[in-house]
């Protein structure tokens, strides 16, 4: 006789989005699993005294959406500090850290714990300006005030912390550290510079879990089911597995490790794809360049609005080189940052010379790509390796942009390059950065994407942010699809995005769905 489910979906538009992209009406899910697939009358067969039957109502259900880049302690900073990315001006992004300090003042007036804010981004901002020391002296002259750039490679800070951290900035290479006519800095950092600002602000053990708890509930209200998350010098690996003990961890995480935690990783024998189900190692992260916003992507041609820059190395090709020959012979999968087309061939170099690993086979990444041309989405293609794009970057792509003003129009119609890439047989992940993270704006942004070469399908988008991000974790056996078999991590949406391929960003998210357990309902 067949088991009862724990939990029945029917009467819903069921995409599994494998290959070709099948409909059902209902599935059955037992001990985390689903066991059945097809029409509401064959899967009720498995309706017993203790099941949870969730009618759907005619609403989309797909695989959970698993985000293949993010940093969650700093999407929980957007939350439990000052979120600048509503700011639509330098005015306004003054005025909310002031209020943000305003709150602090009152809750710990003897503090001088720093005022943080998170986001801000300034090519949306009519006055196109980075954030200064004199901006942020409005904020407060006595407390640290530090507001980061959306893409976390820029920061702003004002006098008192411009003092505070004094040492280390002048132990900082020169050009992250811009200077007036006056040879004063002017409160803007880049890249290294903002390092020590990092190391003092980490949260410890107790703030980085509720910061962890926070973002883990923006989640799940995505349609998040797991994340691959970018790690440093963080407890957030704790709090996860603390979470996980507890069972009360809504998303599956995998860890990537930042390159200097290697010789530690090695020396506990915590390899990539160790953990649990719930939490896993997974690849070690390096750098090559910065970002667009910052002028710091490496690129081959020099920046459209400063024609004697053409971007800095923040981990030059022989330190990477380095990196991935140390992390490939102890085995690990490897991923590296790199943005300008001049990045994009140098970790290209680095994995073909490699003489421990086949990208192909250690799925080593390439995180961003954002700028890369014919011949390296071919070698993308040939050498195996995933590249881990960020569709909401292409809300930079449209005219009078921030591409289009660092790099001019040309080379904007070259970013992010999603259709050549995918018609070229490039592994596609999405994720987010979190900038936002929200998969369903990223879909968006990818569907609706101002170029053909950059344009993909609903189910291509869809399946680049679940089964594609699946295959970046060694997870598509479990994880990307609905199919008999695989973890039941799925998400409800209110509306069908193949209706809605104009306001995909604005469908709301149903339920959210982890091992069979509802971790988000809002219908």
């Amino acid at each position: 006789m067949t088991a009862a489910a724990d939990r029945l979906f029917v009467n819903g538009a069921i995409h599994t989005l494998g290959a070709p992209d099948e409909t059902h009406e209902a599935i059955a899910v037992r001990d985390g699993a689903i066991v059945r697939t097809g029409r509401t009358r064959e899967v009720e067969f498995l309706n017993g005294v203790d099941t949870d039957v969730v009618d759907l109502g005619g609403r989309v259900l797909l695989p959970g959406f698993v985000d293949a880049h993010t940093h969650l302690t700093t999407v929980g900073r957007y939350l439990v500090h000052g979120d600048l990315s509503t700011a639509d001006s330098p005015d306004e992004a003054v005025d909310l850290l002031i209020n943000r300090a305003a709150k602090m003042e009152a809750a710990s007036p003897d503090s001088d714990d720093p005022v943080l804010g998170y986001g801000y981004d300034e090519s949306t901002w009519e006055e196109e300006r980075y954030l200064t020391r004199d901006d942020l002296d409005r904020v407060s002259t006595e407390r640290p005030v530090v507001a980061f750039r959306e893409d976390m490679h820029v920061a702003a800070v004002n006098g008192a912390a411009l003092d505070r951290f004094a040492d280390a900035l002048d132990a900082a290479p020169d050009e992250t550290v811009p200077t007036d006519e006056g040879g004063e800095p002017t409160g803007v950092l880049l890249e290294s510079a903002i390092d020590p600002i990092y190391a003092a602000i980490e949260p410890g053990p107790a703030e980085t879990k509720e910061i962890v708890e926070a973002a883990l509930a923006d989640c799940a209200a995505k349609g998040i089911t797991g994340f691959h998350d970018m790690v440093r010098n963080s407890h957030a690996p704790r709090a996860y597995r603390e979470l996980e003990a507890a069972g009360d961890l809504t998303a599956r995480v995998r860890l990537n490790y930042w390159s200097d935690h290697l010789d530690a990783l090695r020396e506990v024998g915590l390899g990539t794809n160790d953990g649990s189900e719930m939490v896993e190692a997974g690849a070690i992260k390096s750098y090559t360049d910065g970002s667009f916003g910052g002028r710091t992507a490496r690129l081959s041609e020099p920046y459209a609005d400063a024609p004697d820059e053409t971007g800095q190395w923040v981990v030059d090709p022989g330190e990477l080189a380095a990196t991935v020959d140390s992390a490939t012979e102890a085995g690990y999968q490897v991923t590296a940052h790199a943005i300008g087309d001049e990045a994009v061939d140098a970790v290209l170099d680095a994995y073909e010379e490699d003489s421990h690993s086949d990208p192909g086979e250690a799925r080593h990444r390439i995180e961003h790509v954002e700028l890369a041309d014919d011949e390296a989405i071919d070698r993308l293609a040939d050498a195996g390796v995933v590249a881990s794009v960020q569709p909401n970057f292409l809300k930079w792509a449209g005219e009078g942009g921030l591409y289009e003003d660092r790099l001019g129009p040309e080379r904007t119609a070259a970013t992010n390059r999603y259709r050549d890439m995918l018609d070229a047989g490039v592994r596609l992940a999405f994720g987010s950065d979190g900038m936002p993270m929200d998969p369903l704006l990223g879909v968006h942004h990818a569907v609706n994407a101002p170029t053909e070469a950059q344009r993909l399908t609903v189910t291509e988008a869809l399946r680049a942010y679940t089964r594609g991000a699946a295959y970046a974790g060694f997870d598509e056996d479990r994880l990307g699809t609905v199919a008999v078999g695989k973890r039941a991590d799925l998400v409800a949406l209110d509306d069908s995005p193949w209706e809605e391929q104009e306001a995909i960003r604005d469908v709301g998210v149903a339920m959210t769905v982890v091992d069979g357990e509802v971790v988000y309902d809002g219908r």
